[in-house]
């Protein structure tokens, strides 16, 4: 099954499937995409039409948020970084120079061998930090409930006393990183609920964690019959294939209007809290194939990327909407804050602009 589901080192994503293997996994799973539709049929005019009505209030009330230079808030833990058990040691030390306190770190289903280096590996960061532990999901697990309860159950035991906050799954909404259907995901979900009700009271559980501009997929996981509910909600809200986060897509989605419109679908939801979690964001780096996680047609430079990643941070700030957002990630040269290349780690522009955010903050 992992051949099915090769992993790319390079850009720390799975490669792209052929359309022939997605097309042998969906089989058996029309049902499945009948509710998408079905739902989506129900609920997504009147979001949609409930986000408009917002909106029109206002910025009847209210300018929109200028083309300013991105202030910084006073909200230091709003400031999120990932990093990853792969990447090393070097970690440590990078984090407390910037002084982030907010890290998401992923732990794979299909590595639970090895759960004491990434309990280890958190505890290296010291008991300052605010953890979110990300469980990436494969397709053992998805398929497998009795084998899921199992492992969920080893990790909240080996993060007691470490971190209460942990994403169930990640980047739902493609094939590639193992979940056919929301229907698949739901009751992924609702298994990790179950351990969590059931020995793990103080646990929070954060989800759906669709990744883009696909709000399609959030409403199916936060309108349904399951018996669940998401302590907070997680997006993986990238805008990089439009250039600039004021850039729109479909004529009227900027990147702020795309975090008012989530806002408006989570808060017309039972089944969720008020509070959301951005939990990926960058830009690709321009000649860092095959590093770089797209074309070289959406990379940018890295002074763009600088700017475009603090536009970013002052928008979700300005929202008033997002608790934290976490960028996605500190080593990766390709898309992160620091690049590998060579062996040497070179600190970009937009490492320093992260520093400066934090120590004004």
């Amino acid at each position: 099954m992992q051949n099915k589901f090769p992993w790319d080192s390079y850009s720390d994503q799975p490669h792209i499937l052929k359309r022939t293997l997605k097309k042998e996994l969906r089989k058996g799973h029309g049902f499945d995409y009948f509710k998408l539709i079905v739902t989506n049929l129900f609920y997504f005019p009147y979001l949609f039409l409930k986000f408009l009505w917002k909106r029109s209030e206002s910025e009847a009330s209210a300018p929109n948020i200028a083309r300013i230079k991105p202030s910084t808030p006073m909200l230091p833990n709003f400031y999120g970084l990932c990093v990853n058990l792969d990447k090393g040691k070097e970690q440590f030390e990078l984090v407390e120079e910037l002084g982030v306190k907010s890290l998401q770190i992923r732990l794979f289903l299909n590595d639970i061998k090895n759960i004491d280096k990434y309990v280890a590996f958190t505890k290296g960061f010291g008991e300052d930090k605010e953890i979110l532990i990300t469980i990436i999901q494969d397709r053992e697990n998805i398929k497998n409930h009795e084998l899921l309860a199992k492992n969920i159950e080893i990790i909240f035991q080996k993060f007691e006393g470490i971190t209460s906050e942990f994403m169930i799954g990640n980047a739902i909404n493609r094939i590639k990183w193992e979940f056919v259907s929301m229907e698949e995901y739901l009751g992924f979900y609702e298994i990790v609920q179950n351990v969590r009700d059931k020995d793990f009271s103080h646990i929070k559980l954060i989800g759906s964690s669709v990744i883009d501009f696909e709000y399609h997929f959030t409403i199916r996981t936060l309108f349904n019959n399951y018996k669940i509910k998401f302590d907070k909600v997680a997006s993986l809200l990238y805008v990089d294939r439009r250039g600039s986060p004021y850039s729109t897509q479909m004529g009227i989605f900027d990147f702020k209007n795309k975090i008012e419109f989530l806002d408006t679908i989570v808060k017309s939801s039972s089944k969720c809290s008020n509070a959301i979690y951005i939990t990926e964001a960058n830009w690709p780096l321009s000649a860092t194939a095959p590093y770089a996680p797209t074309s070289e047609k959406e990379c940018v430079s890295e002074e763009l990327y600088n700017q475009y990643m603090l536009e970013y941070f002052d928008i979700a700030l300005k929202s008033q909407k997002i608790e934290k957002v976490y960028w996605h990630q500190l080593i990766a040269a390709g898309y992160g804050l620091v690049d590998d290349r060579d062996g040497v780690l070179r600190k970009t522009p937009a490492f320093y602009s992260f520093k400066k955010a934090l120590s004004t903050a």
